[in-house]
Formats: C-alpha cells, sequence, structure tokens
C-alpha cells in the first residue's frame, strides 16, 4: 500500500510528500489492531479472511487516493468506523446462534431499510437508493443485505424440510406444497419492486440471487432454481415493457457505442471499455491513464480504473482475491455441523460473490449495468459499514467451525 501511494505521488507530482503516507499509516495499524482482536477473541479463526479484505480495502484506498484525494480522506474515516463494528460483532457477536432469536425482527427491519427508499430515498445518478440525514448520505440496502442474510438462514434451518418434501405433483413433476413457495413469491415481488421504483437492477438481482442462493443450499432441489430465475426472467422482461429506465440499461448493453447514446445514455459503459482497453497487460500505471473521464469513478466503476492503470495482469488479481475470499467462505459453510452456522456462511459469502460478479461484469459489459459498489474496493461508507460486518460474521463463523471440529475429534478420540 506504501509503494501504491509512493507511486500516485510520483506520477502525479513528482515528488514523495510524507504528509499524505499519513493515510495509509493509518489503514495498516487499523488492520494491525483487527488482527491482534482476532487473535485475541477468535484464534482459530481463518487467517486468510482479514489479510484478503484488508489487500481489497488498500488497494481500493490507493485508487480514491489517485482519483479524489478529499474522497480517501473521507473513505480512511469510515474504515475506521467499520473497524469499529467489526470489533463489536467479534467481541459481542461470538455465540451468533442468538440471531437466529430475532430473525423476524432482522427480516422485517431489512425489508423496511429496502422499501424506506422507495417513499423517501434521493434520487442519484437515476437510482433512487439513498437516504439523506442532515449533511449525511446512508443507502439502506447495504445494511439490509446482511440482515436479509440473517433472516434467511434462520428460516431455512427451520423450515428446510418442509421445502424438501414433495406432497404434490405439476405435469408430472413432484414438489411441495405451494405454500412453501410464498417466500419465492414474496422475494420475486420485492426484486420486482426494487427494479421499478428503485429504478435499480443491481440490488434487484443482488438480493434475488441471494435467497436463490440460500434457498438452493437448505433443500438442494434445482428445481427452486430453475423456477427462481424463469420468474425474475419474467419479471425482467416486463419491467423492460413498461419502464424507459429498463429500456436504457439494456439498450445500453446491447449498443453502447451507437452515436446517438455515446455521448449521454451510453457515456459510463463507453468510457469504462475504453478505459480498460487502453490499459493492455500491464496497465498505464498508476496516476498515469485517465480514468477521470469515466462518470462515478470511484464507486460504480472503480474497478475500470484498476483495470486501466494496472492492466489485465491486475484486474485479474482482483478477480482472484474475491474468488479466493469465496473459496474461503465456502469453507467455512463447509466446517460448521449446525444448519443456521451453514446457511448463514453461505448467505454472506453469496453477497460477495454475486454482488462482485455484478459490478465486475456490469462494467466490462458481460451483463447488464447494474450501478452498485465493488466490496472493499469502491467509495462509499454504506458498503464499507455492511461489508466489515459481513467479514466479521464470517470469520466468528469460521472460529466456530474450527473449534467444534477439534472438540470433536478429541472426544471422538476418547470414545
Amino acid at each position: 500500500m506504501f509503494l501504491g501511494f509512493i507511486s500516485v505521488q510520483l506520477a502525479m507530482d513528482g515528488r514523495i510528500m510524507p504528509k499524505q503516507l499519513a493515510v495509509p499509516a493509518v489503514a495498516a495499524a487499523i488492520f494491525i489492531v483487527l488482527h491482534i482482536v482476532m487473535r485475541i477473541f477468535v484464534p482459530s479463526a481463518d487467517g486468510l479472511l482479514l489479510p484478503i479484505a484488508a489487500a481489497l480495502t488498500f488497494l481500493g484506498l490507493v485508487m480514491i487516493q489517485r482519483l479524489d484525494s478529499k474522497q480517501a480522506l473521507y473513505q480512511l474515516i469510515w474504515i475506521a468506523v467499520a473497524a469499529v463494528c467489526f470489533i463489536l460483532v467479534i467481541v459481542f457477536e461470538r455465540n451468533y446462534e442468538s440471531l437466529a432469536q430475532y430473525k423476524y425482527i432482522l427480516g422485517l427491519t431489512a425489508i423496511v431499510l429496502l422499501m424506506s427508499t422507495m417513499f423517501i430515498g434521493k434520487e442519484v445518478n437515476g437510482a433512487r437508493l439513498w437516504l439523506q440525514i442532515g449533511p449525511m448520505h446512508f443507502q439502506p440496502s447495504e445494511l439490509a443485505k446482511v440482515l436479509l442474510v440473517v433472516f434467511l438462514a434462520a428460516f431455512f434451518a427451520e423450515k428446510h424440510e418442509l421445502l424438501t418434501v414433495s406432497t404434490h405433483r405439476v405435469l408430472g413433476v413432484p414438489v411441495p406444497e405451494l405454500k412453501y413457495f410464498i417466500p419465492l413469491m414474496l422475494m420475486w415481488g420485492v426484486s420486482v419492486a426494487i427494479m421499478i421504483f428503485q429504478k435499480d437492477l443491481g440490488s434487484s438481482l443482488l438480493f434475488f440471487g441471494i435467497f436463490i442462493s440460500m434457498l438452493y443450499a437448505a433443500t438442494s432441489r434445482k428445481g427452486y432454481v430453475i423456477v427462481g430465475m424463469a420468474m425474475f426472467a419474467l419479471g425482467a422482461y416486463l419491467c423492460f415493457l413498461a419502464f424507459a429506465h429498463v429500456q436504457v440499461r439494456f439498450t445500453t448493453w446491447l449498443r453502447p457505442f451507437d452515436p446517438k447514446t455515446i455521448g449521454n445514455k451510453s457515456y459510463q459503459i463507453s468510457q469504462s471499455l475504453f478505459a480498460l482497453s487502453s490499459g493492455g497487460v500491464s496497465g498505464t500505471g498508476l496516476g498515469l491513464g485517465h480514468p477521470t473521464f469515466i462518470p462515478s469513478v470511484t464507486t460504480d466503476f472503480i474497478f475500470s480504473a484498476i483495470g486501466e492503470e494496472l492492466g489485465l495482469l491486475g484486474a485479474a488479481a482482483v478477480v482472484l482475491m474475491y474468488v479466493l475470499m469465496v473459496a474461503r467462505g465456502i469453507k467455512v459453510a463447509l466446517s460448521h455441523r449446525d444448519d443456521f452456522g451453514k446457511l448463514l456462511a453461505v448467505g454472506l459469502v453469496s453477497i460477495i460473490a454475486i454482488q462482485s460478479f455484478l459490478i465486475m461484469g456490469g462494467v466490462t459489459r458481460l451483463i447488464p449495468l447494474t450501478g452498485i459498489t465493488l466490496p472493499f474496493v469502491s467509495y462509499g461508507g454504506s458498503s464499507l459499514f455492511a461489508n466489515f460486518i459481513l467479514l466479521a460474521l464470517l470469520i466468528v463463523l469460521s472460529h466456530r467451525g474450527a473449534t467444534t471440529n477439534v472438540t470433536s475429534i478429541r472426544q471422538g478420540a476418547k470414545r
């Protein structure tokens, strides 16, 4: 990280300014404190989750410093706030089972947070995602996704046997009772409502994707996945026919270089593609590219800035870090014997996997542009706050899984 800050200073100012090195020094100190807290309270936790998150956070901080030094200072403040939340979760939520007792309260809170922006939200860049409290802006969907995962983990842990029992047949295919499809219908309705009222395809895809992933993990029934994907595709198609903002997303995805739209509606995605192409294999170098041509580059398009200045190699390194984090999260899920812990780990790691895929796929035009943040990397206090809570819960789960397995092995040896 220090080398990154020095490289940015040399490229942009031609000299090293010691005062600006205070930012990476403070960030490094924060993660050292988090490591010490882990060693004290959860010593058997997965040893790679925090370093991977630190690497992604440091990379994001370097890129934000290169793009907007004022935002880098704000990002550092939010890292400190998020670190405090991380510590609180590690210290007070080591008995994560207690969260299951409040599943309906947490689930209702998540729905209220999601729906709040439909009525009192502030529209930014065409999407109604923000709540404004005085001078501060907060994106409630970031916290809602974690609360929703806790609710779904507790709900599916309690009902998964009923969801797997086939008592009816539809066109010769055995299916559970129709009443057990109600959660699927509700989540479909919520995701479509987000797409319509908040004008946000990304959050809609994210929440429904998390739900389908957890439902499949709980039941192992491919039918739910097929039905869920078909329902979402139908909802997206109907929204495409009915709403202009959905049509714009798909039109700019299919024809980003259309002369009629490249100067306005498809300007973001076209500039993103230009940036990625100019980066080549090794990149232009930190501070030597032109990522500032891309609107919202520190939030929605920070991966494009990384691809331009660090090239294909740097972008691939980011992808591999997310893959490794997801793999470690899946390992945490497999280490658990209780259904709630297993499903909670699956849900948390699904957030990382789906969200990172949506944003990286969107800016590279693999899928329509979704406009959500890249976990741990993008600028934003709401995102950091939620992702550090998510990380802390995964670390707590990894500690419990490791210690439970060791205890079971010792008890078996005594027998």
